[in-house]
C-alpha cells in the first residue's frame, strides 16, 4: 500500500507562485504513475497534471499548461507541482494521487491512492 501526504498549500496573491509537494511512502513508489487533481467548492474534481513512473512523460490540463510544472524525484519519494502566475480560479483543494497500473492518467477513476489534500487560495 501507498500513503500520500500533500504540503505547501497556502494563501497567495494573483500572479504569485507556489510549490506543492507530495510525499509518498512505500518502496515501490518509483513504478507508480502520479497525478495532481483539484476540487473547488461546488465543482467536480478535475485533472491538473500527471507524470509517468519514468518522469519522461508529463500531461497537463489546458487551464494550467504553461503555468504549472509537475516533476518527481523517485529517490526521495516525492512529486512536486510548481505553480506560477496563479489566478483566482486556481483556488481549490489540491490532491496528489498514485496508481501502479496506468489506465487513464487524466481521470480520477484511473488512480488507486489519494492524499488528504492541501488548500490553495489565490486572492484577487
Amino acid at each position: 500500500q501507498v500513503q500520500l501526504v500533500e504540503s505547501g498549500g497556502g494563501l497567495v496573491q494573483a500572479g504569485d507562485s507556489l510549490r506543492l509537494s507530495c510525499a509518498a511512502s512505500g518502496r515501490t513508489f518509483s513504478i507508480f504513475a502520479m497525478g495532481w487533481f483539484r476540487q473547488a467548492p461546488g465543482k467536480e474534481r478535475e485533472f491538473v497534471a500527471g507524470i509517468r513512473w519514468s518522469g519522461g512523460n508529463t500531461y497537463y490540463a489546458n487551464s494550467v499548461k504553461g503555468r504549472f510544472t509537475i516533476s518527481r524525484d523517485n529517490a526521495k519519494n516525492t512529486v512536486s507541482l510548481n505553480m506560477n502566475s496563479l489566478k483566482f480560479e486556481d483556488t481549490a483543494v489540491y490532491y496528489c494521487a498514485a496508481t501502479p497500473i496506468l489506465t487513464a492518467i487524466m481521470h480520477p477513476s484511473g488512480y488507486e491512492y489519494w492524499g488528504q489534500g492541501t488548500q490553495v487560495t489565490v486572492s484577487s
